[in-house]
This record gives structure tokens, C-alpha cells and sequence, in this order.
């Protein structure tokens, strides 16, 4: 038995915790780092090293989404898979800020990481995946200024996913603009997203500009 499976084996998820995921332990080598819908991650010590562990009732996720990094595995823009179980990942550890921290930070988002992410997004519909769920926490900017894309799980789905040009007409048209608060609350922010997600709110604009 591997090290990673035996971390990932330590992790005891919550059963009474229905609709989220919450973790009881873990083993003293791990640090959590990260909660999802449907998995959490957790840094080995010491490492750049990351394990994300799905819940039981998610396992099915892991594989779906190993299979998916390995058809991503010569775009550099995604961390590097080391090794897959039945209900884990074990990746890169990627050091930056999501654009959820940028906004909440007052981290400037440079117009050539946009189009740097559309390319990347690009890339991966050139080997049959179909880019989803392409949201501000699961797009980070390094230390060095580059993109990394990290949770690929639904890049199978068949259903045409609109949040990223969503995302990047609500750049163009706002963010750019000189009147955009630097600092937005997280607060505001989840608020947006469940308004979004709900399709309370709508980001309108010329298709056109997108692509420039």
C-alpha cells in the first residue's frame, strides 16, 4: 500500500453532516487546506504535494476526474497528476491566489491572464473535453503571475457551460472600468454567485468583444 493511500484511508468524513462535507480527522501529516461540494484537499507536510479526497458518496468523482487530468497531461497549465486511487488524487500543490482572492485582495487580474485562461480552455476542447464550471476559485494566479487551472471534474459534461464568457464579459465590462472597487468582500461576493447560480442575475454584452 502506497503512502497516499494510506493518507488518504486516515481521512474520516462526517456522517452527519447531509448536504456539505465535513472532515472528523485526518492523518497528523496532513494539513485540510480546502472543502468542496464533493471532495477536500489536504497538503502532505512539508511537501508540494496535495491529496484530494472525495467523500464516499462521491467517490465516483475521483475517477472521472483522474481520467480527465490524464487527458490534460500535456497542458502544463494544470497540475501534474502523481497518482490515483478509487476516491483520491494526489497532485502538484499550486502556491498563488484564486481570482476569488484577487477580487477580495485588490490583487490586480491582468487582461492577458483572461486570454492566457481562454487558450488554456482551448487546449483542453482540442482533446473532446468540454470546459465547465469554470468559476473564480478554481482558476490561480501564481506567485510568478502565471494561470493554473486546478478541478476539472465536469469537463465531460455535454451541456453547454457559460459561466467563463459569463465571467468574461463581467471583466470586460466592469472590472476594467475605472469606477471597479480594488476590494470586494467575500460576503459580496458569495452573495453574487448564489444570484448568479440561481440566474436571479444575468451578465449581458457584445459576444464580439470576447474574443479580442
Amino acid at each position: 500500500m502506497s503512502n497516499y493511500k494510506k493518507y488518504a484511508e486516515s481521512i474520516v468524513f462526517s456522517k452527519s453532516a447531509r448536504r456539505s462535507i465535513k472532515v472528523e480527522d485526518f492523518h497528523k501529516d496532513l494539513e485540510q487546506i480546502g472543502t468542496g461540494r464533493s471532495a477536500c484537499v489536504f497538503r502532505i507536510k512539508n511537501t508540494n504535494i496535495v491529496i484530494k479526497v472525495f467523500a464516499p458518496r462521491f467517490k465516483h468523482i475521483a475517477l472521472e476526474e483522474a481520467e480527465i487530468y490524464k487527458k490534460l497531461a500535456h497542458i502544463h497549465y494544470f497540475p501534474e497528476i502523481y497518482e490515483t486511487g478509487r476516491n483520491y488524487i494526489v497532485m502538484d500543490y499550486i502556491e498563488g491566489e484564486t481570482l476569488f482572492d484577487c477580487l477580495n485582495k485588490g490583487i490586480a487580474i491582468e487582461e492577458q491572464q483572461v486570454h492566457t485562461i481562454d487558450e488554456v480552455l482551448q487546449l483542453a476542447r482540442q482533446t473532446g473535453l468540454n470546459p465547465s464550471d469554470i468559476h473564480l476559485r478554481n482558476i490561480i494566479i501564481t506567485s510568478d503571475n502565471k494561470v493554473k487551472l486546478i478541478d476539472v471534474a465536469r469537463f465531460k459534461q455535454t451541456k453547454k457551460c457559460e459561466m467563463w464568457n459569463d465571467l468574461k464579459r463581467a471583466y470586460f465590462q466592469y472590472y476594467l472600468k475605472p469606477y471597479f472597487p480594488r476590494r470586494i468582500p467575500k460576503i459580496i461576493l458569495n452573495i453574487i454567485a448564489v444570484l448568479y447560480k440561481k440566474e436571479i442575475i444575468h451578465i449581458r454584452g457584445d459576444k464580439n468583444r470576447l474574443l479580442e
